[in-house]
């Protein structure tokens, strides 16, 4: 700039003449600078500003994607605490935990600034909370009426037992009609089903993808058999024919005959059909071949199933 000066001195007065338009046009040149630099300044201030506002954007974004992930997190501690009796309800209680589990994956791996993803997960999250709602309902409903069923059963063997006092005299004859009831007293089966699982809890027919077998049933409704808890005793035989089990030595008795079982489950039968599932697991896996289930009770042999793993 002084060297600028220099030089508009010096041609000042080599022409004398153009001394006030050289005068006007330096204030010109300075003019322009000045907004120049005062342009520059406001575009830095307005960038600072707007990378501060992004920042804290991101930090909010972050701050949401944090709680919803704990809102996951709570609800899948929720379904792991519903618990039931009913293989059916347990069966999709897992299906709706896994999906739990997956949704937390998927929002891990989105960033927060993805707020379609985002919204896309809290709606899920609102959608997976409503079913275990339902869920919750069907439990309450179910132990509510295993209560009434139980105090049922206890006030219907407090009678019989009275029963029994005011007719002793009556026992021969009460025999003779208990032996020809006794046959059709005997709870039966049917829907018996044999499928191998895998680490996912689904069905699979491979061998090498099994961790256990499923085998179900129902016992069939019997208005004139005893009420009560019973056992259903399975005996799974691998491809070999060999007696599959935990090598406890686990020993039952049915129709008089003592017998090793691989696996049981007690229901509290009602005289109503009842469907039941009992779980085997193999700590040495499976193998590929036929596999054969035989269903018991404590009475008679219900019946069998299989199946063949690839």
């Amino acid at each position: 700039m002084e060297e600028l000066d220099e030089e508009m001195i010096q041609f000042e007065k080599d022409h004398p003449s153009k001394k006030s338009g050289a005068s006007g046009n330096g204030g010109s040149m300075r003019t322009v600078a000045i907004a120049l630099g005062v342009a520059a300044a406001a575009l830095l201030v307005a960038l600072l500003v707007m990378m501060g506002k992004k920042n804290a954007l991101v930090k909010d974004l972050n701050i949401d994607k944090q709680n919803l992930t704990n809102e996951l997190v709570a609800l899948q501690a929720d379904y792991e605490s519903l618990t039931t009796t009913n293989a059916a309800i347990n069966d999709s209680l897992n299906v709706e935990k896994e999906k739990v589990g997956q949704l937390i994956e998927r929002l891990q791996k989105t960033e927060a600034t993805n707020r379609a993803k985002i919204r896309q997960y809290e709606q899920e999250l609102g959608t997976l909370r409503s079913i275990m709602k339902g869920y919750i309902r069907q439990i309450d409903s179910l132990n509510t009426l295993n209560i009434s069923l139980r105090n049922e059963a206890t006030e219907a063997r407090r009678e019989a037992q009275e029963s029994k006092r005011q007719y002793e005299d009556l026992r021969t004859t009460t025999d003779q009609l208990s032996k020809k009831a006794s046959a059709g007293a005997v709870v039966k089966g049917r829907g018996f089903n044999l499928v191998a699982i895998n680490e996912s809890n689904k069905v699979t027919d491979r061998s090498s993808r099994s961790r256990k077998l499923r085998a179900c049933l129902s016992l069939i409704e019997n208005s004139i058999a005893e009420r009560g808890w019973r056992t259903v005793y399975i005996r799974v035989k691998g491809p070999d024919d060999v007696l599959l089990t935990d090598d406890s030595g686990k020993v039952f008795t049915s129709g008089g005959e003592q017998m090793i079982y691989s696996a049981s489950r007690e229901v509290d039968y009602q005289g109503e059909e009842v469907e039941i599932c009992i779980y085997f697991n193999a700590s040495q896996g499976f193998e590929k071949g036929k596999y054969t289930v035989d269903f018991y009770t404590d009475e008679t042999r219900l019946g069998t199933a299989e199946m063949i793993l690839k």
